[in-house]
């Protein structure tokens, strides 16, 4: 059995985006059961600060993962503690989601997006 992993970028959950900012989402992925895939958002134009992921299961509404803040802080769902990491790389202006050993529960569509300051 495998899961479908998707990252697609959300620009109207927590800001409004202009002209020059943007986020950009990894390429969909496929995974099997227990393995552990890395998503990233690319950050044209905003801060690398207070980035959230969400994610959206198959006819269900959307489910806050977690965000990482201005320094390397982050903070999760409590139902979902110790299954995702957030980091960050400031020289790319990459955010990278890692899911931990995927369960088929796991398969939805995640989403980047940024909390207006």
């Amino acid at each position: 059995v495998e899961c479908l992993l998707a990252s697609l970028h959300l620009n109207s959950m927590f800001l409004s985006v202009t002209q020059g900012q943007s986020l950009t989402s990894s390429e969909p992925v496929v995974s099997r059961p227990e393995e552990s895939v890395t998503l990233s958002c690319k950050v044209e134009g905003l801060a690398l600060a207070y980035l959230h992921w969400v994610r959206q299961k198959p006819a269900k509404g959307l489910e806050w993962i977690g965000r990482i803040d201005s320094g390397t802080g982050t903070v999760f769902a409590q139902s979902l503690q110790g299954q995702f990491s957030i980091t960050k790389d400031t020289s790319t202006n990459v955010v990278h989601l890692l899911a931990k050993s995927l369960k088929q529960e796991d398969s939805a569509v995640y989403y980047c997006a940024k909390e207006s300051q």
